[in-house]
């Protein structure tokens, strides 16, 4: 949104969102200074965006599962699989609706319409397809979702967060790359910076550090895994984990690794619930092992990091998976599957002593990975392709 309004103006937004972000989004566009009929610190000119919430339903599947599974998870199987799914298709069917009639009328036409992909934007593009709207889609992992696999074939353009990628795009000339817009601040820092970020959360500067995270809300596989595992990664680096906001009450026991004197960490472990500086934090880090979720990816190739990815098998489509098989084959990253970590924490020791004490390696798969994903433009040039579309300049 910003980059779209800075080079124009005038131009009106919409931003649709389902109930539960809505009020993240206000905060989120009027903390750019974009918000309805006000003067934007952008600019100083008015510019004008509405966030309006959108009726949208979820389909909820669950990669790998067999019947035995759900057989042994009864409370998925009905809650989420039967009567999450008959929610989800009546809450599709509102949506279908209300963009229909939303869009509908001449004077309300949008000349382009944004889509990212997902539940929610999915009949908004079905509808936007029917009368004949333009519509550009951005598709951020490895292989496209459901929303997207549907919305692609007929969409202007497709903008691609990982490049060079065919799984599923094999029938469309209509793909380019432009990466995943990111936060300006997950960029590259020098070794003096590294080192003073160290510094800055209690670690050894001189001592290398292994930064630990499952997203904002933690994995409790990963902190499992780290709970067996961190005596033994303490013999050889220092180690910060962001145990997330939804497991750090069942982590706190490795609060006993921590040891501070004078408000002055003394021991080389330091746990967080969650960390809002997490640009500060893997910047700091000489290895990094994380989820493989595409925007994090983005960030990490961006701070231009040595990555140990820690892709979760059962989502949708497995696109966690075929992120991290695809910068595997690029050389961009190690990997260890989510269940062959559970089954041999130490697996996950292994590779990261390994990569901690080969620091040509780290700089290889470090640059491999920089150099495949990072799109410092991403968000300037998304931004120009969807005002190409709407203007009708293609």
């Amino acid at each position: 949104m910003r980059e779209i309004l800075e080079e124009k103006p005038r131009t009106r937004v919409e931003f649709w969102t389902d109930r539960k972000y809505y009020k993240n989004v206000v905060k989120i566009t009027t903390e750019i200074g974009v918000s309805w009929g006000e003067e934007s610190r952008l600019s100083g000119k008015k510019q004008y965006i509405q966030v309006r919430k959108v009726a949208s339903g979820k389909f909820h599947r669950y990669a790998g599962w067999s019947f035995k599974d759900y057989l042994h998870r009864l409370d998925i199987l009905f809650k989420d699989i039967i009567w999450g799914n008959i929610k989800g298709f009546c809450g599709f069917f509102a949506g279908i609706v209300q963009s229909f009639f939303r869009i509908l009328p001449a004077s309300r036409r949008p000349d382009v319409i944004f889509l990212k992909g997902g539940f929610v934007g999915l009949p908004v593009g079905l509808v936007a397809r029917f009368l004949k709207i333009p519509y550009v889609v951005h598709e951020s992992d490895a292989v496209p979702g459901l929303a997207n696999r549907l919305l692609m074939k007929k969409a202007r353009w497709v903008a691609l967060g990982v490049p060079d990628r065919d799984e599923g795009l094999k029938d469309s000339s209509n793909r380019v790359f432009v990466g995943i817009p990111i936060a300006p601040e997950f960029r590259k820092v020098s070794p003096k910076k590294q080192a003073d970020l160290k510094k800055t959360f209690g670690f050894n500067p001189e001592r290398p550090l292994v930064v630990i995270t499952g997203g904002s809300q933690g994995s409790e596989n990963i902190n499992n895994a780290v709970r067996e595992i961190l005596p033994e990664m303490l013999k050889f680096t220092s180690v910060g984990l962001v145990a997330g906001r939804k497991h750090y009450e069942d982590m706190v026991d490795l609060k006993k690794y921590e040891d501070w004197e004078k408000a002055k960490l003394q021991s080389d472990f330091r746990m967080w619930a969650f960390n809002s500086a997490m640009n500060e934090l893997l910047g700091a880090a000489d290895v990094v092992i994380s989820r493989a979720g595409a925007t994090t990816i983005a960030e990490l190739a961006g701070l231009e990091k040595a990555v140990i990815l820690v892709p979760f098998e059962r989502l949708p489509g497995s696109h966690q998976v075929k992120n991290a098989e695809r910068l595997v084959e690029m050389k961009a990253c190690a990997m260890v599957a989510d269940s062959r970590m559970m089954e041999q924490p130490g697996i996950l020791l292994e590779l990261t002593q390994k990569l901690v004490r080969s620091p040509k390696v780290r700089a290889e798969l470090a640059e491999n990975l920089h150099n495949s994903v990072a799109a410092p433009k991403a968000a300037k040039d998304l931004a120009e392709l969807v005002l190409k579309v709407g203007m009708d300049e293609d």
